[in-house]
Formats: structure tokens, C-alpha cells, sequence
């Protein structure tokens, strides 16, 4: 079955700013999703359980004003321009030291206070989905160069969601996009999503300091660690690191996470072009914010998986690089795929 888009009004800024709610369906009891134009959001992610029934899998609000007030918590957000922290917001590209804006201590953090998944996008309807568009201009929260930018969610008829980033810039500069979607495949307000068994490709990470700045060195080995998700196994405990996925970046996305949940059967296969994926466990949550289902968000209400470069990249030359210069292309995808495992709960 062809997937489905429509589009509607979602709500205005305060400025009078239009904002649309885009709707991918790949069928009547199949994945829906709804994105919005405002900071490129993943406001819902509708999947069946095994037994059939459709729920609501993404942390979000049901309202504009919601996102608008609380963006700090990234919810389903189009992340950049760069994904992650860059040390002391400052770093040298070809001798010249740029200077960012500050917003997580004395870090950037996720493309400083007015980044991304701040502004309202362009969008247009392509096979499938959607594709968003801004020119992110010279200087936006210090970065370097006028950054043209094209985010595409597409659905295909599987249930399959995919993201593809590109851009391009009049300028050198670093790009890191990702996409801050909190998932919890039991259901929104479901409770927890610390039981979720997750696996990941990856035998090393990064480890960080007290800020979430990566420590001198080389990732380090995760055997023996409470980073080992080379099996797969509940996820417990609090993490905001980034692991080294096994085998760097690539040309083509390849399979690098599986989620499952033992109650609803749901299960996650993730696949990207990336070499690394930051795990967080949304301890901020402090039951201080309500979502859709209209239950409280507390500590692990959700688990986001974002595909990325590392973090602090600009300032590390021995980590993969995020210099994008003229006459260059960025590229990244990355692809979720929902399905669900038949069985009672526990079931491997």
C-alpha cells in the first residue's frame, strides 16, 4: 500500500509564524507519523503491539505552545547544526577560532539556544513523505558559512521510517544533524523504558568528565563495562555517552541498535551511516512535564537513540571529522524499522 501524507495546521508562533503537522501512514493498522514544521519535530510514532493494537511511541506534547516553551528537552527535535557538545562553544577551523553560543555551562550544546529544532522549516511533499528545507545563515549562533540544509522523512509501505539529511555550504564549517526522538516502545506514559532490552554494535565509547565533554584519548573498550550492549540486554541505569559503532562511518546505513520490549512485543532495528550513537536515558525528566497520553514524564520516560559523529569532534582531530567545506556534500541517514515478536512477555 502506498503510504499516505497530509498535511494540517498545527498552530502559529508568537511572531505569527505558521506551523503544519505532516502525516506519513503506511496503513489503517500500519506506522503513522506525524512531523512537524517546527524544528523539524517527530511529534508521534504510531506502531501495533502484537497483539494489533496501534500506540503512541514518542515523548512529546500535544500542543505548539508546549514545544515552544519547553525545547530544552529536545522532544523528537531535528538537532544541529552540530548534534552533541563542542568543548568551551569554541573551536579553530583553518586557523581561525569560532566562537559559539554558550547554553550548556560554558559548552554548546546541540547548536546553541536558537539552533535547529528552534525554527520553523519549509516543507514540501515528496514520494512518501516530506522534505524540510532552511538556509541556516553565516554566523547563526556562531557557526561558519550559509548552510543550506534538506531533512526527508519518508515512510515506506513495511513501516519503515527513514531520515536523510543533506546540505551544503558557501563556506567552511562542521555539520553534525541528528534527529532526538525519546522512544518508548511500551507506549507513551507507559512508565519506564529501563526494561527495554537493547543491543548495540559497538565495542567501544567515549568516555566523558563531569560536563559530557570527552575525556583525552581513544574511546575505550567496553568489555566489562556497564557499556557492553554487544548482547542484547535491559538497559538500566543512566547513560548520556556516546558509543563508537563498530565499523565507522559508511556509505550506505547499515543495522547498528535493536530495541525490543518484553510487555508490547515492539521491537527497533536502527540503521545509519553514522559512526556513532549517543544513548540517553532522559534522566532530567522529573515528572514536572505531561505528554500526550497525559501521564507525567519521570527518569527514563523514554530512551533516545541518536545517530551522529561524537561529540567535541571540532576540537579532536584522532575523531572522525565534521568539517564540511565548499563544493563538498553532507549526507546522513539513518532508518528505524518497527516490528513486533510474537510470544508472551520475556520472550528473547
Amino acid at each position: 500500500m502506498r503510504t499516505q501524507v497530509g498535511r494540517e495546521p498545527f498552530g502559529t508562533l508568537d511572531d505569527g509564524t505558521r506551523v503544519d503537522r505532516w502525516t506519513l501512514e503506511s496503513g489503517p493498522a500500519g506506522l503513522r507519523v506525524r512531523i512537524l514544521t517546527y524544528g523539524g519535530i517527530v511529534q508521534t510514532v504510531e506502531a501495533p503491539d502484537r497483539d494489533g493494537v496501534r500506540g503512541q511511541l514518542a515523548l512529546g506534547f500535544a500542543d505548539l505552545a508546549s514545544y515552544a516553551a519547553h525545547g530544552g528537552s529536545h522532544f523528537g527535535a531535528l538537532v544541529g547544526r552540530y548534534a552533541n557538545r563542542i568543548a568551551g562553544a569554541s573551536f579553530v577551523l583553518d586557523g581561525r577560532t569560532r566562537a559559539l553560543t554558550p547554553n550548556n555551562g560554558r559548552h554548546s550544546l546541540h547548536g546553541g539556544p536558537g539552533g535547529f529544532s528552534r525554527v520553523v522549516w519549509d516543507a514540501r511533499e515528496v514520494d512518501g513523505g516530506v522534505q524540510l528545507h532552511r538556509v541556516s545563515p553565516d554566523g547563526e549562533e556562531g557557526f561558519p558559512g550559509a548552510l543550506d540544509v534538506r531533512v526527508t522523512y519518508t515512510l515506506s509501505p513495511g513501516g519503515a521510517l527513514r531520515i536523510v539529511s543533506r546540505a551544503t555550504t558557501d563556506a567552511p564549517t562542521v555539520v553534525n544533524l541528528t534527529n532526538h526522538t525519546y522512544l518508548n516502545l511500551g507506549g507513551d506514559g507507559s512508565g519506564s523504558a529501563t526494561g527495554h532490552e537493547l543491543r548495540l554494535a559497538a565495542s567501544r565509547y567515549t568516555p566523558v568528565d563531569g560536563t559530557g565533554i570527552p575525556v583525552p584519548g581513544a574511546p575505550a573498550d567496553v568489555t566489562g563495562t556497564r557499556f557492553d550492549f554487544r548482547a542484547a540486554r535491559a538497559v538500566a541505569g543512566a547513560y548520556d555517552h556516546n558509543f563508537a559503532l563498530d565499523g565507522g562511518v559508511r556509505e550506505a546505513p547499515r543495522t547498528v541498535a535493536e530495541l525490543y520490549d518484553p510487555r508490547s512485543g515492539r521491537a527497533l532495528e536502527l540503521a545509519t551511516t553514522e559512526p556513532g550513537l549517543q544513548l540517553y536515558t532522559a534522566d532530567h525528566l522529573d515528572g514536572t512535564l505531561t505528554g500526550t497520553s497525559g501521564v507525567p514524564y519521570g527518569p527514563a520516560a523514554g530512551l533516545a537513540l541518536e545517530t551522529q559523529h561524537f561529540p567535541d569532534s571540532p576540537n579532536r582531530p584522532d575523531f572522525p571529522s565534521t568539517v564540511l567545506r565548499p563544493g563538498e556534500s553532507y549526507r546522513s541517514e539513518t532508518v528505524y524499522a518497527f516490528s513486533v515478536r510474537p510470544g508472551g512477555a520475556g520472550t528473547p
